[in-house]
This record gives C-alpha cells, sequence and structure tokens, in this order.
C-alpha cells in the first residue's frame, strides 16, 4: 500500500469520499458498542462460578481449623499467603493478602505514605513542600488518578519496548529528592502489553536516588494473563531491589480481579519483611481482618500456582480471538498507510495504537458519533494529557470477537478519515 503522506491531494480526497461512504454506513447500523475499560467477559467470570455454586461455597475452615467467618488474620490466612506468595514470586512472609483491589492497596500504601512517611522517611510525606511521581506512559489511568487526587505532580517519562526511558529516569531520581515514587506495570503493560527488560529491572533497582524513601509502586496485574503458548517473562523486581542494596525500594501489588471475579476477587501486595511489618503495623487500626472466607474459596478452588495456570489457559481461549481481530482488522487496513502504529502483546488486556501527531482525540470522538466508545484520549497520560494526542487504548475483553471485529472496522475507518483530513491542511 502507498503512503498515505506520498499520496497527492486528488488521490487523499477521492479516498476520504470512499471512507466517508462506509463511515456512513456505520452510522446507519446504530452501534452500542463500549470498549472503554479492560473488564472481563461475562464468559470470563463464569469460568470462577463453581467457588460460589458447589461445595467449597460451604467450606468456612483451614486446613489448621481457623474458622474464616470470625475475626482476625490481619495478614490473611495462611493458605492464601502460601498460594499467593508463589504468583507474586515472595517468601510467604513477605506478603499481605487482602480483599478484592489492588488498587485500594495502593492508595492506601501512597495515603500512609503522605500521612506517616515510608519505612526509611524522615517525615511524613505529606509534611513536605511538593511530593512528586515518575509516570512511565502511556500508562494506567487509576494510577494516575490516585496521584492527582492526593496532590502529587506527576511527570511524565517516555516508554519503549524495553520500559521506561531508564536515562531519563535515572537523572531525575538523582537529582531532585521531591520525586518519591513511581509507577510501574512491568508484565503486559497497560496499554502497549510490553514486559521490562532485564536490564531495566536492574537498574531500578540499584539507581542512586536523591530520596531514600523514594518508592516505586510496581502493580504486577498481569502475571499470569498470557494470550497464548507464547509468554513474557519478567525479572524479580524485589529481589533485584535486594540484590541492589536497595530491599525496601519496592511494593508489588497483583489481586486475582481478572482471574476470578473482577469485584470479588483477592488482593495481595508484597515486599521486603521490614516493610511488610511497617504496613502491619498501621494496618492494624484500620480492620480487624479481611475477608477470609472468600480468601478460602479461592484456595480451594485453585489450590496451587498450576491451578491458577490452567485456569488462565480457559480466559485465554476466550480472550485470544478478540485480540486477534483487533490485530487482524488493524493488519489488514492500516498496514502500509504510514498513519498508525499498533502493539502486538503476548499478553494482558490491551492494544495500543499511536495515530499521526494531533489525531487521536477527533478519532475517538468521530467513532463514538458512529456508537462505538473507546478509552477518553490522553487518559493514558498523566492529567489526562496525552503531549502528542497520539495514544488510543484499545479494551476488546468485554464485547463479543464478532462485536471486537465490527467496532475495529470502525475505528480504522475514524483513523484513516481523519489522517486524511491532517495531511490535506498540511498541503
Amino acid at each position: 500500500m502507498t503512503p498515505y503522506a506520498e499520496l497527492n491531494i486528488a488521490e487523499l480526497k477521492a479516498l476520504k469520499e470512499e471512507l466517508l461512504t462506509r463511515y456512513g454506513a456505520f452510522q446507519e447500523k446504530k452501534l452500542t458498542l463500549d470498549m472503554t475499560r479492560g473488564k472481563p467477559s461475562l464468559e470470563q467470570l463464569d469460568l470462577a462460578m463453581d467457588m460460589l455454586t458447589g461445595d467449597i461455597s460451604r467450606e468456612y475452615k483451614t486446613q489448621s481449623g481457623l474458622d474464616c467467618r470470625n475475626y482476625g488474620g490481619l495478614d490473611g490466612i495462611k493458605e492464601a499467603k502460601e498460594l499467593f506468595a508463589r504468583y507474586m514470586e515472595v517468601a510467604d512472609d513477605e506478603i499481605i493478602v487482602g480483599d478484592s483491589a489492588s488498587l485500594k492497596m495502593m492508595h492506601d500504601t501512597i495515603m500512609g505514605a503522605l500521612v506517616y512517611g515510608m519505612v526509611d522517611s524522615d517525615q511524613p510525606w505529606g509534611k513536605l513542600p511538593k511530593v512528586k511521581f515518575l509516570c512511565p506512559s502511556p500508562g494506567y489511568d487509576r494510577h494516575f488518578s490516585i496521584c492527582q487526587y492526593l496532590g502529587i505532580e506527576m511527570i511524565n517519562v517516555a516508554m519503549d519496548a524495553n520500559g521506561p526511558d531508564m536515562d531519563s529516569v535515572e537523572e531525575l531520581v538523582a537529582s531532585d529528592d521531591a520525586i518519591k515514587g513511581m509507577w510501574c506495570v512491568p508484565k503486559y503493560s497497560n496499554p502497549t502489553g510490553i514486559t521490562y527488560s532485564d536490564e531495566v529491572i536492574d537498574r531500578l533497582a540499584s539507581m542512586q536516588t536523591r530520596a531514600r524513601d523514594f518508592t516505586i509502586f510496581c502493580d504486577n496485574a498481569y502475571t499470569v494473563h498470557h494470550l497464548s503458548d507464547s509468554h513474557d517473562s519478567l525479572k524479580n523486581l524485589l529481589t533485584a531491589c535486594k540484590n541492589g542494596g536497595n530491599p525496601e525500594r519496592v511494593f508489588l501489588y497483583g489481586s486475582t480481579s481478572k482471574i476470578s471475579f473482577a469485584g470479588a476477587g483477592v488482593a495481595m501486595m508484597a515486599g521486603s519483611r521490614k516493610n511488610i511489618e511497617f504496613v502491619l503495623s498501621k494496618m492494624q487500626f484500620q480492620t480487624i481482618g479481611p475477608n477470609k472466607l472468600n480468601q478460602l474459596r479461592h484456595v480451594l478452588f485453585f489450590k496451587t500456582i498450576a491451578g491458577i495456570e490452567d485456569h488462565m489457559k480457559k480466559h485465554a481461549a476466550i480472550l485470544k480471538p478478540k485480540f486477534d481481530a483487533v490485530r487482524n482488522v488493524l493488519d489488514q487496513e492500516l498496514t502500509g498507510t504510514g498513519i498508525a502504529e499498533w502493539s502486538s502483546p503476548n499478553g494482558g488486556y490491551f492494544v495500543s495504537i499511536d495515530t499521526l501527531s494531533g489525531c487521536a482525540r477527533d478519532v475517538i470522538k468521530k467513532a463514538a458519533a458512529a456508537g462505538v466508545k473507546l478509552t477518553p484520549a490522553g487518559a493514558t497520560f498523566p492529567y489526562g494529557m496525552d503531549p502528542d494526542d497520539r495514544n488510543i487504548r484499545i479494551a476488546p475483553s468485554f464485547p463479543s470477537a464478532a462485536d471486537v471485529h465490527t467496532a475495529m472496522e470502525l475505528v480504522v475507518i475514524c483513523i484513516q478519515l481523519v489522517s486524511i483530513d491532517k495531511l490535506i491542511s498540511g498541503y
């Protein structure tokens, strides 16, 4: 295909007329398709229903005889800690297993830092003139929302195929003691789907920081969320931090939100023993304990890490055709046009598209006008502002594969129409 930038105005206008006809046909269909968020589909949620309807649902005692209906167990039941320590690749005494939302754990950790500081802090972060976080972007909008809500200044750091731009990261943290934290989704990153390289992990773990209580908030949300037998591997960041002489530098977070039930899973956080003891010393004033019945149900249902991995193969069988639909349409319609680039992840929940600069917002608006809702433009950047107005996050998990294919046909038409207008305006 001839790159659109090499077409003359007459050719671009002729192509636009053809695309407008196709766009009009989609408008007549009166579509109502929503791909704004990475929600598990009903078929995925049904995979774990035996947890609620089978014999498991009537169990309430652990192997040791602990009655999960009662108070206690601040850091989770022993069996859940053992299972999810394997999932998080940490020791049994380096993990807290809680209720359903890892995002709440992240929020509470940062809120605690503002009120009390971190384990190595000289004073609470909230007493400082300014607190800053590094935000590799495009990234996860809910991470950025926490910072914005709590008044933490966000610094955008570019991402590439290996992870965040480490030259920039190292320069920033070495020169500014107000930079107290950094977000990362290191495996099948949201939304690009990349996995951090070993070199990036080692540099994050060992780099010199001006703030001695600098902390990485590592959301390993997609650690077993493969789409096929081709898996990305991720070096353990906690182990790397220990080896780099900074064992308290990182907190790891995870959950079963996209494994069992999105609204009723099990969440966990992990870190050095010193960090975990510090967090528990504050948690004792928040709660007497988590939902241990739910933790027990998850343990009895999955049994082992192998059980979780087998379960995730069922998820992959549902998800892969939807991701294939996204990639097939993009490959067929846009390859060679020079107006867009897109990711082809081995796992996770998203496909990332980069349009020509200044086009993403108009593409999303035009798609919505024809019945397909996408994640708002700019959402994958701090403050909702994509500096180049390029990135579009595609979340194909919830609709059917057929609906995903239909939605993507419209999306690529919108990308072409907006790109052509931009190219014509540049002549």
